[in-house]
């Protein structure tokens, strides 16, 4: 291979690297990854049966907390 097709290569990446990055950060900057409302919406829409499940499964680490905690 070439020199100059190494470097128009090396060249090409690093722009488009350098695109890349720049795209992310002014993502996450402007708040595009920010989900304020994510565990509101999984409630909204999970059923009786769902939660009933979570609050056994919460019930049941705490108890297993309490049984083997060091004193």
């Amino acid at each position: 291979m070439d020199s100059w097709l190494i470097a128009m290569m090396l060249g090409g990446s690093m722009f488009l690297g350098g695109l890349a990055l720049i795209a992310f950060l002014w993502a996450v900057k402007s708040g595009q990854f920010d989900d304020e409302e994510k565990f509101l919406n999984a409630v909204k829409f999970d059923g009786e049966d769902e939660l009933n499940d979570a609050a056994n499964q919460e019930a049941k680490k705490e108890k297993l907390k309490r049984e083997y905690r060091p004193e």
